[in-house]
């Protein structure tokens, strides 16, 4: 009996592979549970009865007014992901509305189940992304003007900041029903309970000083 060519038999296993995975991450977390009824959430939301839903189930309007930029940053993101907007389960797409006022600032931050496509609707915003370690960690910027769009790819460092003297206004596209969002300053200073100061000091070499102030601001949340 012949055997199989080497190339046929990777081909075979790497289209194995392709088709064998998981579903994506809908949640930061997912514990497994032997009994149902303690169940809290499945991979993403518990369905409506299909013949329950109505067309409320599918609107929403939350854009409508613009987001209080009072803040510390100087910026207000209205997200639309299913937590808000119910009739986006199971659809695999969000989205968000951004107000900045002048020099506002949406920090650094990822999405770490979605990829982002933002467009200038008012205004002038720098914006840039950052690439894994892989690549050196270059910095991809740009400056947007009204109806101009970029791409954050999924998982990488972002943001965007406003660089005129007058507010803007961005949207936001994301590729998933619940992205995510990780404020890199918020979960690396403001981690509950706080990272030991013996990692950051190490991690970002700077004295022990530096790194208990900044675990003693408050980092602002402008979600």
């Amino acid at each position: 009996m012949k055997s199989l060519p080497v190339s046929l038999l990777i081909l075979a296993l790497a289209t194995a592979t392709a088709f064998a995975y998981d579903p994506s991450p809908l949640q930061d977390i997912c514990v497994a549970i032997n009994d149902p009824k303690s169940a809290v959430f499945v991979n993403g939301e518990f369905c409506k009865d299909p013949k329950q839903a109505n067309a409320d189930d599918f609107v929403f309007m939350g854009f409508r007014k613009p987001g209080n930029t009072a803040n510390p940053l100087g910026s207000k993101v209205t997200p639309a992901t299913v937590m808000e907007f119910p009739g986006l389960n199971t659809l695999g797409i969000s989205m968000a509305r951004i107000d900045f006022a002048p020099s506002g600032l949406n920090p650094p931050h990822t999405h770490p189940r979605g990829t982002e496509v933002l467009v200038v609707v008012e205004g002038t915003l720098l914006v840039g992304f950052v690439t894994s370690n892989q690549l050196n960690n270059t910095l991809f910027t740009k400056v947007l003007y009204k109806g101009d769009v970029f791409v954050f790819p999924i998982g990488l460092i972002h943001f965007q900041l406003n660089t005129g003297k007058t507010p803007a206004l961005a949207f936001a596209g994301l590729s998933s029903q619940n992205p995510g969002v990780i404020t890199i300053a918020n979960s690396v200073f403001g981690a509950k309970p706080p990272i030991s100061a013996d990692v950051l000091t190490k991690a970002f070499q700077v004295d022990k000083k530096v790194v208990d102030y900044l675990q003693a601001q408050f980092w602002y949340d402008n979600n």
